[in-house]
């Protein structure tokens, strides 16, 4: 029964903190240019950030990918609740079966969304899940990033997730499309650029909280 109840638990508390945010996003003009002609693209950002960003999820038609462990099962049902979709699966369980699931949920206009150093790192080193995905999708890369002024850390977690606390100041920073070049090396060439613009996102939302 506890199991059960734990995701709309999570989904109310979640939702008031939620409520008591100073939320900023700021979008590329890529970006803008890709929304407004309704184009597809994959979400790209680091693990330990999305607690500051699952609910942007249905606003930009995205969907998450989501692991298959029980903790997973939660966190699907609160994206479920926050009227977006998921797709389960990683790249060490269920790879195969979240693919197939990205695709069909691209063909229906859902945008995937990848936690590119997961799932179980090293920490922001960008995996070649995400080049893969939008190689065969034939769609840009647009990462998306986060920073809050009071977070609190998940210090004994891999990827120390941060969760904003109330009352706390959000700078959301998307970047500009990242088109996955046609070469035979292209994890080699792409994963760089990828890096760069997640990190350069969340160091200007930091610039901006500062």
């Amino acid at each position: 029964m506890l199991k059960k109840l734990a995701p709309y638990l999570l989904f109310a508390v979640y939702s008031l903190i939620r409520c008591t945010w100073r939320v900023r996003v700021t979008e590329s003009e890529g970006l803008k240019k890709l929304l407004a002609e309704n184009k597809l693209f994959v979400v790209a950002h680091w693990h330990g950030e999305e607690l500051g960003i699952i609910y942007l999820l249905k606003p930009y038609h995205v969907a998450a990918i989501v692991s298959q462990s029980s903790d997973g099962e939660i966190m699907a049902k609160v994206i479920e609740l926050f009227g977006s979709t998921t797709v389960r699966g990683s790249s060490t369980r269920g790879g195969v079966g979240a693919l197939k699931g990205i695709l069909t949920l691209a063909k229906k206009g859902w945008r995937p969304s990848v936690a590119v150093d997961g799932p179980k790192g090293p920490r922001h080193e960008v995996k070649p899940g995400v080049i893969e995905i939008a190689k065969i999708l034939k769609v840009p890369v647009v990462t998306i990033s986060m920073a809050s002024s009071k977070p609190f850390i998940f210090k004994k977690s891999w990827n120390k997730s941060e969760l904003p606390l109330p009352f706390s100041k959000i700078e959301v920073v998307w970047g500009n499309p990242i088109e996955v070049p046609n070469t035979e090396d292209v994890i080699e060439a792409f994963s760089p650029e990828v890096k760069r613009s997640l990190h350069a996102g969340r160091e200007k939302a930091l610039h901006i909280l500062d």
